[in-house]
Parts: C-alpha cells; structure tokens; sequence
C-alpha cells in the first residue's frame, strides 16, 4: 500500500536525515514510525528539508527537477560506486562457479523519479492521476541507474525489473525507461508487474485469478523466487527505494535508495 508523506511525516523526517540510512546490506529496520506520545515532526519543515535534499527546482516548463548537486545526487553516486564494484566482483565470481548471475531493479524511484508528482499533487496519491502521470512517459531517470543497469549488462549479468506498476501501465513504462536510456531487457520475460486480474503460479499463495491479497513483499520475494527458482538464475544484487522492494529473501545483497517522499508497507 503506497502512504502519502503526511501520513508518515515523522517517519519520512528520519529518513530525510541522509546517507546514514541508505547503502548496501540487508534491510532490516524498515521505517521508522512517530512515538505517539510526542509531537510529531512539523510538515511545512519537512517538506522544506525535502525540497533541500532533492536540490527542488521547476525548470522552464514548470517541471519540478533534481538537482545533480543535490545531496540525494551525493547519496545515490555513492550507492552506484559501491554497487558497480561489487557486481564486477559477484559477477565473476558467479560466472566461475557456472552461475548465471541476475540483478533486479524495482522501477518508481528506484529508475524513474517521480518528484514532479509527489511536488504537483502535495504528497498524496491518487490512482487515476497517477496512472496519467505514469502513462505520460516521461519521468527523469534517478541519477545514475540507467547507466547502472547498463553497467550490470556489460558484466554478463541478466538484469530484471520487479516492480508495482500494473500491466496496464506497461507501455508507459517501457516507453519511458527507453527514453531515459534503460533500454536493456524490456520484454515481459524481463519486466514483472502486477496483474491482479490474472496473478502467476508462483504467487498461489496469496492470489489467484480474481482475488489479490498479496503484501508488497509477497508479491517482490515471491517474484524474485521465481527467478531464482524457477528461471535458474542467482539474484547477486536488488535495487529498491522501499523496504518493503527488498524484505523476504531471494538476494546476495540489497540497495536502499533514497525516497523521503512516501512509504510502501
């Protein structure tokens, strides 16, 4: 369940602090949450510390950008520093072994930025105005992850998309990682989005066709154990803004990108 900023204003002011939360390893911890027995973190301040960490600024079409100064810039080429090291190592060490080493990439805010939608609509979600803004295409990349799944590519390792777009925004989605050049294994054998409408196999345990009770990290393990398990591929590295894109297994290491803009569960 995706949560507006100010359902989780305190806890979206941790992590707005910076890189301390963000990086390589398992997440653990997940988000913290307000103590109800205190004031919680005022909004107009937190969304002042956000526009601060994004660099915030609306260009000359009144899109709101990232800068790439900006310490969430900062953050990221560090996370992309350390994660182009270790797929070189994992992947070589996979390819001795006789592997076949994958990567997999959640999509919103891990490959495409959608700060231009939390910014326009105040930090709240809607599905039909969020469909449009995803149907649209043309969202910015996250700063250094096209060039990290290209990376990965170049490496021999396959790379996958797990994400919680539905198949009727797949086109959108694919138009749009092609334009900001992660144009690397779009195919549906590739990219894994939710159908509720006809759930897969692997996913028995919580849908079936017509019925979804799916938890975000049903639905993300259990499409990454199909990968592992039923593809036959070793996941060597998941990149994901959301705990909940890595919790319950099915990868060698995890990255949290940084999104102090909502929260999933």
């Amino acid at each position: 369940m995706r949560k507006s900023l100010k359902a989780v204003a305190a806890g979206a002011a941790c992590v707005v602090a910076g890189a301390a939360l963000y990086g390589a390893g398992a997440a653990t911890a997940g988000q913290s949450t307000a103590n109800s027995t205190h004031e919680p973190y005022n909004i107009g301040l937190l969304v002042k510390d956000i526009d601060t960490y994004y660099g915030t600024t609306a260009d000359g079409a009144g899109v709101y950008q990232a800068s790439p100064d900006s310490p969430y810039a900062k953050d990221l080429a560090r996370i992309d520093r350390d994660a182009e090291r270790y797929i070189d190592k994992a992947a070589r060490k996979a390819h001795h072994r006789g592997e076949r080493p994958a990567v997999v990439f959640d999509i919103d805010d891990t490959l495409l930025l959608s700060l231009d939608y939390e910014k326009r609509y105040n930090y709240t979600y809607n599905a039909t105005t969020w469909n449009d803004y995803v149907n649209k295409a043309d969202r910015p990349a996250v700063f250094g992850s096209p060039e990290l799944v290209r990376y990965a590519e170049s490496k021999g390792v396959e790379v996958f998309y797990n994400s919680g777009l539905s198949e009727s925004q797949r086109a959108g989605a694919v138009e749009n990682l092609k334009k900001v050049g992660a144009d690397v294994n779009l195919d549906a054998g590739h990219m894994f989005l939710k159908d509720k409408a006809n759930p897969p196999a692997y996913l028995k345990d919580c849908a079936t066709a017509g019925t979804w009770n799916c938890t975000t990290v049903q639905y993300k393990a259990g499409t990454r154990g199909h990968i592992e398990r039923d593809l036959g591929y070793e996941i060597i590295a998941n990149f994901g803004d959301q705990y909940s894109d890595l919790d319950g297994g099915h990868a060698d290491r995890t990255y949290k990108l940084p999104n102090p803009t909502y929260f999933v569960g």
